[in-house]
C-alpha cells in the first residue's frame, strides 16, 4: 500500500462541534475545537470504514509547530497530526494542560 498523500479538498461540518470547517485538501480536523473523524487507513485516502470520532487528547510542541495527537472514540486507534495555522490556540493550551497534570 503506498503512503502518498492523497489530496482531497473538502468542507464538513464538525461531529463535535457543529462548526462548519472549509477545506483546503490538508484540512484534517476542527480548527475549533481539533476533533477530527477517522476516515483514513493512510492520510488523504478516505477508505477508513469505521468513521469514529477523534478527540484530540495530547499536544507535543516541535520547534515548527505542534502536533496533536487524536484518539478514535470508537475504535481507540491513535493517530498525529501537525496543528494548522488557524487552530484555536487557546483549545491547543487547554489539552497541553490535561497532559500535564
Amino acid at each position: 500500500m503506498s503512503r502518498n498523500f492523497q489530496k482531497t479538498v473538502e468542507n464538513f461540518i464538525c461531529e463535535n462541534c457543529g462548526e462548519a470547517v472549509v477545506g483546503n485538501g490538508y484540512t484534517n480536523h476542527c480548527p475549533h475545537c481539533l476533533h477530527s473523524k477517522h476516515v483514513d487507513i493512510q492520510p488523504g485516502d478516505r477508505s477508513c470504514t469505521c468513521q469514529g470520532v477523534m478527540e484530540p487528547v495530547n499536544v507535543m510542541t516541535k520547534k515548527d509547530g505542534y502536533v496533536i495527537t487524536f484518539k478514535c472514540q470508537k475504535c481507540g486507534e491513535t493517530k498525529q497530526c501537525k496543528s494548522a495555522v488557524n487552530d484555536d490556540f487557546d483549545t491547543i493550551l487547554e489539552i497541553v494542560k490535561r497532559g500535564v497534570g
